[in-house]
C-alpha cells in the first residue's frame, strides 16, 4: 500500500480553503492509497490561519511573511513521506477527485510524472482571463519547443511526480515560476511528460486569482 502527498500552498484563502481540504479528504484513491495533506500557509493575514490552526488530521507549516507559492510548495515538498506528490491550489477550481485519474495513470504506466491537462476535455472552453489563456498556450508551445514535449497544458496546477524524482530537483522558485522550472528541470533529465485529461472550473481576478 502506498501514499499519495497532497500539497496545498495557502495565502489568503479564508472563503475556500475548509471546503478544498474537505473535498481532499474526501477522496479514496485507488490501489488502497493513503493520502498525506500538507499544507504550507504563506503568510496570510486574512484569517486563514485561525481557519487552520482549528483543524486535524494534517500537516500544517506557517511561513511567517509571504514568500510566494513556489517557496510555499518547496517547504511542502520537505514534509511530504508519500510516494507520489501532487499540487492542489487553495482555490475551487480543480476537482481533486481527478487526483485518481493521475494516480492510476502514472501506477499503471510506471511513470515518474503524469500532469492533469485542462485542455483534453471539449468541455474546457472557459478561462479565467484572455491574458491567462493566451500566456499559458505561449508558455506551453515554448516548452515543447525547447525541451522536446508534446505538452498541451505546461501551466497545470495538477502536477503528479514520483515523490523521489520531485525531491531530487534542485528547485529555486518563489513564486509562480514554479511550473516552468519544474518542468524544465524534470525534461533536462530526459523525462518525457505524460498527460491525463481534468476538469476544471476557473475563476476570474475579481474572485481572487492571483496570478498575473
Amino acid at each position: 500500500m502506498g501514499a499519495l502527498s497532497v500539497i496545498i500552498p495557502v495565502y489568503n484563502e479564508k472563503n475556500t480553503i475548509q471546503e478544498i481540504i474537505n473535498q481532499v479528504e474526501q477522496v479514496n484513491l485507488v490501489n488502497d492509497y493513503n493520502k498525506e495533506i500538507v499544507v504550507v500557509d504563506d503568510g496570510s493575514t486574512d484569517g486563514t490561519k485561525d481557519i487552520l490552526s482549528s483543524l486535524s488530521g494534517i500537516k500544517l507549516i506557517f511561513h511567517e511573511r509571504n514568500s510566494g507559492k513556489g517557496a510555499a510548495i518547496r517547504t511542502g515538498i520537505k514534509e511530504c513521506t508519500g510516494d507520489y506528490i501532487i499540487i492542489q491550489d487553495a482555490d475551487l477550481e480543480y476537482n481533486p477527485e481527478d487526483f485518481n485519474l493521475l494516480l492510476s495513470k502514472a501506477i499503471n504506466e510506471n511513470l515518474p510524472v503524469v500532469y492533469g491537462s485542462r485542455s483534453s476535455k471539449k468541455q474546457h472552453n472557459r478561462y479565467s482571463h484572455l491574458s491567462f489563456y493566451l500566456g499559458g498556450l505561449f508558455l506551453t508551445k515554448l516548452t515543447n519547443f525547447l525541451y522536446g514535449q508534446n505538452l498541451t497544458d505546461e501551466a497545470t496546477c495538477y502536477k503528479l511526480f514520483k515523490a523521489d524524482l520531485l525531491k531530487s530537483l534542485p528547485l529555486r522558485c518563489q513564486r509562480f515560476e514554479f511550473c516552468p522550472e519544474v518542468t524544465a528541470r524534470v525534461a533536462k533529465k530526459g523525462i518525457q511528460i505524460s498527460e491525463e485529461g481534468i476538469s476544471y472550473q476557473p475563476r476570474h481576478k475579481d474572485e481572487g486569482k492571483k496570478i498575473n
